[in-house]
């Protein structure tokens, strides 16, 4: 195992959240997507590549349960590179024997929300706290059980809006749909 590499992905990881919650504190992160943590997320896509280049996926064998988790994270927040996103899910799905599903589970979930599709497993809301829409409300609990993310009741899945709505639900908010042109998601 790299010890090197597992304290610094974790050292990354930390600062992400450290920003977030100091944005959080100040009442800065809910409109849009603010500059700082802008440039925290990239800085650690650049970083989690270098080290990609050099040791590949960082694996719960090759970092370390937590360490992999924070690469997971890391990938997950760099929201302003799709291609990066779609690569390392690629490589997540080359070794989901040695990641936790689950992360696999979101990060599938997010790419899908932002390229205005229906998620699988039922992991990102929409703004008004409800579930995104899925693509099969009848699979959902089962794809939840492949990935060891608990069961939604019957009463929460169908409180999820239809895939037909998502125009709609992504409509409502034209800032976002700006932004997701402006950077590749659609």
């Amino acid at each position: 195992m790299d010890h090197f590499f597992s304290q610094e992905l974790i050292g990354l990881a930390n600062k992400d959240l450290e920003v977030r919650e100091a944005l959080i504190s100040q009442g800065q992160l809910s409109e849009g997507y603010h500059p700082e943590m802008e440039r925290v997320h990239r800085s650690n896509a650049q970083r989690l590549r270098e080290i990609i280049k050099e040791i590949g996926f960082p694996t719960i064998s090759k970092v370390g349960e937590n360490a992999s988790n924070a690469a997971w994270l890391i990938i997950q927040h760099s929201i302003g590179e799709p291609g990066f996103m779609k690569e390392c899910y690629k490589m997540m799905m080359e070794n989901a024997h040695d990641i936790k599903l689950q992360n696999l589970a979101y990060l599938f979930d997010r790419i899908q929300v932002f390229q205005g599709k229906p998620q699988k497993y039922g992991t990102q809301l929409i703004a008004d706290g409800r579930v995104y829409p899925v693509e099969d409300k009848h699979l959902l609990n089962s794809e939840r059980e492949k990935v060891n993310l608990p069961s939604f009741t019957v009463k929460e899945i169908n409180g999820i809006p239809e895939a037909e709505d998502i125009p709609e639900i992504d409509g409502n908010d034209t800032e976002y749909t700006i932004w997701r042109k402006k950077t590749g998601w659609i």
